[in-house]
């Protein structure tokens, strides 16, 4: 990996991370990640594993003082791992309280559904206003969404219905070690797995709350991510159990990552972007969704993964990318991706489809 070879020619971590134009921290933990797959030159570590395993252990030939031979065997440290375990299980238990049935509001408009899509929120990334231009860690994260949502919520008109839609990668990364899950790039991290999963717990069930002060039914759309694979699975069994007994939230669940909701004479599809480009989804949700898509006159399906805006019509339907609000990091910023953070509210009609939109952007919330 690029740490190791700048360590080996550098001699020393701190100018390795200064020609790296990376913190000390990042450094150290992407040596761990390369030790993980077997690369430790230092150590006398230099076979890496194949792509897609890690590092269970190593064993090399010594000699001991009297001069026979003796193999020496290490294992990864389990206790660390075991550590980190216990923190995400008492993040879960102490946030798995049970939802009780609240009270409506007092009046709703029986045709509206209002749409709050937070796509590529990356809880649990750590972003550096020099590097990308803004700060971004779990505390900000938490406090930003919590208020985004207030502020749409506020703005948005007293429809019936809510979505609380989250377009995949809310969590920045899906296990113990800050890698994504199916490539092994190395994640700019804030934080411990335990906390992370924490505040994603929090934060989502205070969009929900949120949601229902303002609508009398309120659905809740977890989407998988490229970089919360299994995260989003354990996501909406989670919430689905914390709101069975509250008869005004939803949770909808599917094994596949397309999703579709009808409202009235509209069909609302959701894929996160990351297996499919947007110029598939058209033909893919027709025939994954026959029967709704037949039924509608207007259909809108939402994407993020890129974390700019775009839209695009294509016959009898239009594909909506939407915007993150969260940080740019340092990877984006090394390879010049731009875009503006902004998170939208759609309201669509029972007949008429889109009828109204609620931005907001960053500025907005200090």
């Amino acid at each position: 990996m690029q740490a190791v070879e700048y360590v080996q020619r550098l001699g020393e971590k701190q100018a390795a991370a200064d020609e790296l134009g990376i913190p000390r921290a990042t450094l150290q933990h992407r040596l761990r990640v390369a030790a993980a797959r077997g690369l430790a030159p230092a150590s006398g570590l230099n076979h890496p594993v194949a792509p897609g395993f890690t590092l269970r252990g190593y064993s090399h030939l010594s000699k001991t003082p009297s001069g026979e031979p003796i193999w020496i065997k290490a294992d990864r440290d389990k206790e660390q791992a075991l550590e980190s375990l216990r923190a995400a299980v008492e993040a879960l238990k102490g946030e798995l309280v049970p939802c009780a049935p609240t009270v409506a509001p007092d009046t709703s408009l029986d045709a509206l559904c209002t749409l709050y899509t937070f796509t590529d929120y990356h809880v649990g990334a750590l972003c550096w206003h020099r590097e990308g231009g803004d700060d971004w860690d779990t505390d900000i994260a938490e406090q930003m969404g919590a208020r985004a949502m207030r502020a749409l919520v506020d703005s948005s008109p007293a429809s019936k219905a809510g979505i609380v839609n989250i377009q995949g990668d809310f969590l920045h990364f899906d296990g113990l070690e800050s890698l994504t899950p199916t490539s092994g790039h190395v994640l700019d991290a804030d934080s411990r797995f335990g906390k992370v999963v924490e505040v994603a717990i929090r934060l989502i069930r205070r969009l929900v709350d949120t949601a229902l002060e303002k609508h009398e039914q309120v659905t809740l759309l977890i989407c998988e991510g490229n970089h919360d694979i299994a995260s989003s699975v354990w996501l909406r069994k989670l919430f689905g159990a914390l709101y069975e007994m509250e008869p005004r939230v939803s949770v909808h669940d599917s094994e596949l990552p397309y999703y579709a909701i009808q409202w009235g004479r509209t069909m609302l599809g959701f894929h996160h972007g990351h297996l499919k480009k947007n110029i598939q989804l058209p033909e893919l949700f027709a025939a994954q969704f026959r029967e709704m898509w037949g039924k509608c006159d207007k259909v809108a399906i939402h994407t993020g993964h890129f974390h700019h805006r775009e839209l695009r019509e294509h016959a009898g339907c239009e594909v909506i990318r939407h915007p993150t609000l969260a940080a740019r990091d340092a990877y984006a910023a090394r390879h010049g991706w731009q875009s503006q953070r902004r998170i939208t509210a759609i309201t669509y009609h029972k007949e008429f489809g889109e009828v109204g939109t609620s931005t907001v952007c960053p500025e907005m919330l200090t």
